[in-house]
């Protein structure tokens, strides 16, 4: 793991210790969704934490970084990035500590590409001692591989029902729900089965790639792929539970949407955002 205080002397290694680690909490199942307003809305949990998810469709800079550290409830949070998506880039890293440099937080990076001698704390000592975890963009289908075969994804279950907040653009928006659509393979965007933490769909770079909006809009109208939340470059959506809490953007432009299925047609209604 990579603290920004240590970067220069590690280039960017796998140095820096954690003072403290928790130990790993049980797996629930994800709770059962019923719809208002025609989107699906989980039930709030009150024996636990309150779940917590921020995604935007592109560009999860410093706005999006300060407005994940609020959700954390602490003065200095510590912010965990994964970059697998990116194949953990060097330079994926450096724009993750260059977008939290202005804030006051605890910047942490955690590559998945290391050996166990020079790791020496365990992934659950690294993620479950984190206020927020960010991931990466990159390939959203190499992602979730490596994850499910390093334990990830149990591991971002434990955190999420922990209450440590969780989010990304791009890949690390996709990663969060059931399936959406992505650039992962060769020629032609396609569909990918993500974690599902938040039930439906999602597709990110709604404005900004033109394949995008067509193709989701033909798999939802189709009935091949579930309803879902498409979010523009510089918007995204901040996520209680698995319920829409806030819409928000750092583009005036930027919008997200909710598109379903009504008579065998995709409609996609416009969810305002607010600015942060």
């Amino acid at each position: 793991m990579i603290r920004r205080e240590f970067l220069v002397t590690t280039a960017l290694g796998t140095a820096g210790a954690l003072a403290t680690s928790m130990s790993g909490g049980e797996r629930s199942n994800p709770d059962m969704s019923t719809y208002v307003d025609g989107m699906p809305v989980a039930p709030m949990r009150t024996e636990r934490a309150t779940r917590k998810i921020l995604i935007a469709g592109g560009g999860f800079g410093t706005p999006f970084i300060r407005y994940m550290a609020q959700l954390t409830g602490k003065p200095r949070p510590r912010l965990l990035y994964l970059p697998t998506a990116s194949a953990d880039r060097d330079v994926s890293a450096l724009n993750w500590f260059k977008a939290c440099a202005p804030l006051n937080v605890e910047a942490h990076v955690q590559n998945m590409f290391i050996a166990s001698t020079s790791q020496a704390l365990g992934w659950d000592e690294v993620l479950l001692s984190m206020d927020g975890i960010v991931a990466s963009g990159g390939n959203t289908l190499n992602q979730q591989a490596i994850w499910k075969a390093q334990g990830i994804d149990v591991l971002l279950r434990q955190a999420w029902d922990r209450g440590i907040v969780l989010g990304g653009a791009s890949a690390g928006s996709l990663c969060w729900f059931d399936e959406g659509t992505t650039d992962s393979r060769p020629k032609v965007l396609s569909t990918v089965q993500c974690l599902g933490f938040i039930p439906g769909s999602h597709s990110p770079h709604y404005d900004a790639e033109p394949g995008r909006r067509p193709l989701y809009q033909k798999l939802i109208g189709s009935g091949e792929m579930k309803p879902g939340y498409a979010c523009d470059n510089d918007a995204g959506i901040y996520f209680e539970e698995t319920a829409v809490k806030r819409v928000v953007h750092t583009r005036p432009a930027a919008k997200c949407y909710y598109v379903s299925r009504v008579d065998g047609k995709a409609v996609e209604r416009t969810l305002e955002p607010e600015a942060i």
